[in-house]
């Protein structure tokens, strides 16, 4: 089996296997539970921001006009989900307010919600399969990504599966919406991987892309939902343990 489809496949089963704990767990996940996944989540995805994509895309560079690329990347990531997000009817995992109102159903809103969440997790795998493609850094480092996104798929998987459960859903359609949540991150990242891989010198600007895209996702839902009530701290202490475990992956993978 291609490694480069092992990688784009593992943050599904890391999805996948979060959404199961729906048939272990009778109740709702407690508060500091969620508060703690929500942090862990984060960390992860700061930390795999930032070393595998901010500092690889740095380093394509050279000179002062190195930072150029990553810059406009980063910010355009910012501004693409931020669209995405303020035109499709969403609601967060794990309260936070609505998007745009409309009448989808509130299982469909949450679905959007997922897919908002996971696209440009999605894309962060693609875009480092196609930097190892291009000899840039080695597949290792796009592995370690590839494992880190699916660590903290684990947690969210949960977290979207035991309110779709409490709603009223059965256990296998809150178990098969979660998972299928996932099924953007191996098209998005199939998707990305083409076109970076045609397009080798936008890879800087595709690497922060991702980057922002990704640090759009935990400044605007999951910091405010791990951080607002009681015991935020705890999911601080979860955002310590996310962050050293992914720039753990970074280094003895990468």
């Amino acid at each position: 089996m291609s490694p480069v489809f092992i990688a784009l496949m593992i943050p599904l089963l890391g999805t996948a296997l979060g959404s199961a704990f729906v048939f272990f767990m009778k109740k709702e996940m407690p508060a500091v539970v969620q508060k703690v996944l929500l942090g862990f989540a984060s960390g992860v995805m700061v930390a795999a921001s930032v070393w595998s994509l901010l500092i690889p895309a740095l380093e394509m560079g050279e000179g002062t006009s190195s930072v150029i690329p990553p810059v406009t990347g980063l910010l355009c990531g910012f501004a693409f989900l931020l669209l995405i997000d303020y035109i499709t009817p969403h609601i967060h995992p794990v309260g936070g307010p609505e998007g745009p109102e409309s009448k989808l159903s509130r299982t469909t809103k949450l679905a959007l919600a997922v897919t908002i969440h996971n696209f440009p997790e999605g894309m962060a795998v693609g875009v480092a399969i196609a930097g190892a493609l291009a000899s840039d850094f080695n597949m290792a480092g796009a592995v370690a990504l590839s494992h880190g996104i699916a660590i903290q798929n684990v947690p969210e998987g949960a977290i979207i599966s035991m309110p779709l459960r409490a709603a009223g859903n059965s256990r296998w359609k809150a178990f098969g919406i979660g998972t299928l949540s996932g099924i953007v991150e191996p098209a998005g990242g199939a998707l990305v991987l083409l076109l970076a891989t045609s397009v080798l010198g936008i890879m800087p600007y595709m690497l922060a892309f991702a980057a922002g895209a990704m640090l759009y996702v935990v400044v605007e839902e999951l910091v405010p939902e791990y951080s607002q009530g009681s015991h935020s701290n705890v999911g601080t202490v979860g955002f310590a343990l996310g962050f050293a475990l992914m720039m753990v992956l970074d280094v003895v993978l990468g």
